[in-house]
Protein backbone atom coordinates (compact mmCIF):
# COMPACT_ATOMS: atom_id res chain seq x y z
CA UNK A 1 0.00 0.00 0.00
CA UNK A 2 1.39 3.39 -0.94
CA UNK A 3 1.92 5.86 1.83
CA UNK A 4 0.49 9.36 1.49
CA UNK A 5 2.86 12.30 1.16
CA UNK A 6 1.64 13.74 4.45
CA UNK A 7 2.22 10.45 6.25
CA UNK A 8 5.72 10.23 4.77
CA UNK A 9 6.53 13.79 5.84
CA UNK A 10 5.19 13.19 9.35
CA UNK A 11 7.23 10.00 9.65
CA UNK A 12 10.39 11.81 8.51
CA UNK A 13 9.72 14.69 10.91
CA UNK A 14 9.25 12.27 13.79
CA UNK A 15 12.51 10.51 12.95
CA UNK A 16 14.32 13.84 12.76
CA UNK A 17 12.95 15.04 16.11
CA UNK A 18 15.47 14.98 18.95
CA UNK A 19 14.95 12.35 21.63
CA UNK A 20 14.46 13.25 25.28
CA UNK A 21 18.11 12.55 26.10
CA UNK A 22 19.26 14.85 23.27
CA UNK A 23 16.76 17.60 24.08
CA UNK A 24 18.52 18.71 27.25
CA UNK A 25 21.71 19.36 25.26
CA UNK A 26 20.01 21.44 22.54
CA UNK A 27 19.63 25.17 23.12
CA UNK A 28 16.00 26.26 22.90
CA UNK A 29 16.82 28.63 20.02
CA UNK A 30 18.05 25.77 17.78
CA UNK A 31 15.59 24.72 15.06
CA UNK A 32 13.66 21.47 15.47
CA UNK A 33 15.37 19.99 12.40
CA UNK A 34 18.70 20.78 10.80
CA UNK A 35 18.97 22.18 7.27
CA UNK A 36 20.19 18.78 6.11
CA UNK A 37 17.24 16.97 7.71
CA UNK A 38 14.80 19.53 6.27
CA UNK A 39 16.24 19.10 2.78
CA UNK A 40 16.01 15.31 3.04
CA UNK A 41 12.40 15.52 4.19
CA UNK A 42 11.53 17.84 1.29
CA UNK A 43 13.32 15.62 -1.24
CA UNK A 44 11.47 12.54 -0.03
CA UNK A 45 8.10 14.30 -0.04
CA UNK A 46 8.73 15.74 -3.53
CA UNK A 47 9.64 12.29 -4.83
CA UNK A 48 6.43 10.84 -3.39
CA UNK A 49 4.41 13.63 -5.03
CA UNK A 50 5.95 12.79 -8.41
CA UNK A 51 5.41 9.09 -7.81
CA UNK A 52 1.73 9.64 -6.92
CA UNK A 53 1.15 11.39 -10.24
CA UNK A 54 2.97 8.59 -12.04
CA UNK A 55 5.95 10.80 -12.94
CA UNK A 56 3.71 12.19 -15.68
CA UNK A 57 4.15 15.48 -17.46
CA UNK A 58 1.11 16.94 -15.68
CA UNK A 59 3.46 18.31 -13.04
CA UNK A 60 7.06 19.41 -12.75
CA UNK A 61 9.86 18.52 -10.36
CA UNK A 62 10.04 22.18 -9.37
CA UNK A 63 6.36 22.28 -8.46
CA UNK A 64 6.69 19.00 -6.55
CA UNK A 65 9.64 20.49 -4.64
CA UNK A 66 7.89 23.77 -3.82
CA UNK A 67 4.73 22.03 -2.62
CA UNK A 68 6.74 19.56 -0.56
CA UNK A 69 8.76 22.43 0.90
CA UNK A 70 5.59 24.22 2.00
CA UNK A 71 4.21 21.04 3.54
CA UNK A 72 7.43 20.22 5.41
CA UNK A 73 7.85 23.79 6.67
CA UNK A 74 4.24 23.86 7.91
CA UNK A 75 4.69 20.51 9.65
CA UNK A 76 7.97 21.55 11.28
CA UNK A 77 6.44 24.86 12.39
CA UNK A 78 3.42 23.12 13.90
CA UNK A 79 5.64 20.62 15.72
CA UNK A 80 7.83 23.47 16.95
CA UNK A 81 4.79 25.39 18.22
CA UNK A 82 3.48 22.27 19.94
CA UNK A 83 6.86 21.75 21.63
CA UNK A 84 6.91 25.35 22.87
CA UNK A 85 3.41 24.98 24.30
CA UNK A 86 4.41 21.80 26.14
CA UNK A 87 7.55 23.48 27.60
CA UNK A 88 5.44 26.40 28.86
CA UNK A 89 3.40 24.09 31.10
Amino acid sequence: MKESVTATVKKAAKAARPTASKTSKIPKSQPAVSDEQRRAMIAEAAYHRAEQRGFSETGTPERDWLEAEQEVDALVASKSATGKAKRAH
